[in-house]
């Protein structure tokens, strides 16, 4: 740009004085010339959508197995992923955030997932019990910053630092040490906060449909519970078309708009109460400063233990576990015993590795199909 520098442009663009700008990024590991057309974030986000662990997403389980011609309407982790980037970017845009970044940390949050969803996850993390365990967080940095190779002269992406303290941060039920790097004593910006929550909202949503499209969950169900009573009673009476298809996605859309809604007001009021002026305000907040209201935050505690009881506990989807969780043991153990039957091309490029990494490294990156594939073929 000849006549305006796209990093002037930032400030009209994300106006609140706590958005986080390209132009004060910490940088990179490796100093690499600005783009004449894209900030700094920009190019973070075209660089994750160009890797292998993106488009693997695509095959890999969200809640329902991500194969068989069954299951081409359910959720996959790339389409979860899509839904948790367009939920983020709307919710940035409202507060005057770096839309930029939160879309980037948005698409990047779920790169280190395993094939088979938590249960491939869970699974992963007891077999490498005694070698550091595993956490897709930290395995989201690890394909950033190692395991994807695009460049000649070093290993990973070369993303900001944001973005990566962004992924590591990334709020997740199991424990997780804070690298030192990215100072554990700091909160991370408010675009990687804001995408912890537009994963709840996401996922709250899409589980909904997914189970009532797969026929786990029934609208009657819904209507008995005492927390979606009301809602299910007020979208009975005013829809004008009353098939089960059009009630679910009235649902879907009341969900998401209201935890929408709901995060927006809240954060809005908790960045006024605590005085945030600036990036420096928000690194350096002891409270919690984009979260839900107490009334919503009881509200998503009563529809995930409903849908945990009523659907991630069902039996069809306890056999999908189960199955699993024997693909990725065998293969686990496998590979371990015969290491030269790992890919030359893979085994080669980290020649580092401990043979234990090496392994979790590479039944991490599979696919559904394909890790079902190599069982077959192995067993």
């Amino acid at each position: 740009m000849s006549s305006f520098d796209i990093y002037q442009s930032e400030h009209l663009r994300f106006p609140a004085p706590y958005a986080a700008l390209s132009e004060d990024s910490r940088g990179r590991k490796h100093t690499i010339p600005r783009n004449k057309y894209r900030t700094e974030y920009q190019r973070d986000r075209d660089r994750i959508i160009h890797t292998t662990a993106f488009r693997r997403l695509q095959h890999k389980t969200q809640v329902f197995a991500s194969h068989g011609e069954e299951n081409d309407h359910y959720r996959t982790r790339l389409t979860h992923t899509i839904e948790v980037a367009q939920i983020s970017r709307t919710i940035a845009r409202i507060l005057g955030l770096n839309e930029d970044l939160t879309e980037a940390v948005a698409l990047a949050h779920d790169l280190g997932h395993t094939p088979f969803g938590h249960a491939g996850e869970d699974v992963l993390n007891v077999l490498m019990a005694e070698h550091g365990g595993f956490n897709h967080n930290g395995q989201s940095l690890r394909v950033v910053d190692y395991l994807e190779k695009r460049y000649p002269n070093y290993f990973g992406l070369n993303l900001t630092y944001e973005l990566r303290e962004a992924i590591i941060k990334h709020e997740t039920d199991h424990e997780l040490g804070i690298p030192e790097e990215f100072n554990p004593d700091e909160k991370p910006l408010l675009e990687g906060q804001l995408v912890n929550l537009a994963d709840e909202i996401a996922y709250n949503g899409h589980d909904v449909d997914d189970g009532l499209s797969s026929g786990l969950l029934t609208l009657d169900q819904l209507r008995e519970t005492d927390f979606l009573s009301d809602i299910m009673s007020d979208i009975d009476n005013n829809l004008t078309e009353k098939s089960p298809d059009m009630i679910r996605f009235a649902l879907v859309r009341y969900l998401v708009n209201q935890l929408v809604l709901d995060l927006r007001q809240e954060t809005a009021r908790r960045l006024s109460e605590n005085n945030i002026e600036s990036v420096d305000d928000v690194r350096k907040s002891t409270a919690r400063l984009m979260t839900f209201s107490d009334e919503q935050d009881q509200f998503n505690r009563q529809l995930k233990s409903f849908l945990r009881e009523n659907m991630y506990r069902h039996p069809h989807l306890a056999e999908m576990k189960e199955r699993s969780e024997k693909i990725i043991t065998f293969l686990f153990h496998h590979y371990l015993e015969h290491i030269v039957a790992l890919p030359d091309n893979f085994r080669f490029r980290y020649p580092d590795q401990n043979h234990y990494t090496l392994v979790s490294d590479y039944i991490a990156g599979m696919t559904d199909r394909f890790a079902q594939n190599e069982f077959a073929n192995l067993t």
